[in-house]
């Protein structure tokens, strides 16, 4: 069973965990000094600048989360030990309930976040050359309408 709720200042060290383990698991394009330049910036703002949706199982421990700014979903991470278990689409339809129509920020080089998105019937509308931190890593730009296009 997966729960979504929103969280609590108590679950902050559970993101952080999730969010690292789901890097070091799916963004190989990154070396050791990005995700530790990354790193700080989720662990000491992000995180900190709340509130997020977590997707919980049934002992209401966080699994996986998303962090939203009206309909772009600005961050999405599951555990990798929990990925294809129906965490990550939990986390997608809620914000579809919320929102209808979304956009999603992902990195062009994290192939399975793309397909991921792409099976939810997000589109690509856009490429951008660097990330949101100036960083030559390309950001794909997607967006979802409630038809599913």
């Amino acid at each position: 069973m997966i729960t979504i709720r929103p969280s609590r200042p108590a679950d902050v060290p559970a993101m952080f965990t999730i969010w690292l383990d789901a890097v070091a698991a799916t963004h190989s394009f990154l070396f050791e000094d990005d995700i530790a330049f990354y790193a700080v910036q989720v662990r000491d703002h992000y995180l900190s600048s709340g509130p997020f949706w977590i997707a919980a199982g049934p002992d209401d421990e966080p699994r996986g989360f998303m962090g939203m700014t009206g309909s772009k979903i600005d961050a999405l991470f599951v555990h990798p030990s929990e990925h294809g278990k129906g965490f990550g689409r939990a986390l997608v339809e809620h914000a579809v309930s919320l929102e209808g129509d979304l956009t999603v920020d992902v990195n062009e080089q994290n192939e399975g976040a793309c397909l991921f998105y792409e099976r939810l019937g997000f589109l690509r509308v856009g490429p951008s050359p660097l990330d949101d931190s100036g960083k030559p890593f390309p950001i794909l730009h997607l967006a979802r309408g409630t038809d599913g296009n």
